[in-house]
């Protein structure tokens, strides 16, 4: 990687598309899973075991996933923009293995398809 490449590098979260969470769901039973749209969009379909805490309410509800800040968290929404802008809220929380899905939901749809 060029000079330029690693200075504006992310180094706060890593972002992984559909495939690569269906594998990192497969070989990581400690991966936590949250939604972080609407309830109302959660109740329309969500990924299996995955918790749902709307990216307005993650900071009034860190408490209750401050427990896994040492696991693996994943974070998506509908597009990945919400789920970015929650991977660097927990980051500053002190959470070390964050991941956003990119292309959030329909990412992931389409991972599964194949």
């Amino acid at each position: 990687m060029g000079f330029l490449s690693n200075l504006f590098k992310n180094n706060k979260y890593k972002t992984i598309n559909g495939n690569e969470l269906i594998d990192l769901l497969t070989n990581n039973k400690n991966c936590i899973i949250i939604d972080v749209r609407t309830a109302q969009e959660f109740k329309s379909g969500h990924i299996e075991k995955a918790k749902n805490i709307s990216v307005s309410d993650l900071r009034s509800k860190i408490n209750s996933i401050i427990k896994y800040k040492h696991n693996d968290v994943v974070l998506y929404c509908a597009s990945g923009a919400r789920s970015k802008s929650a991977a660097n809220f927990l980051y500053k929380e002190g959470f070390e293995n964050i991941y956003n899905l990119k292309g959030g939901m329909s990412s992931y749809l389409n991972a599964k398809r194949k």
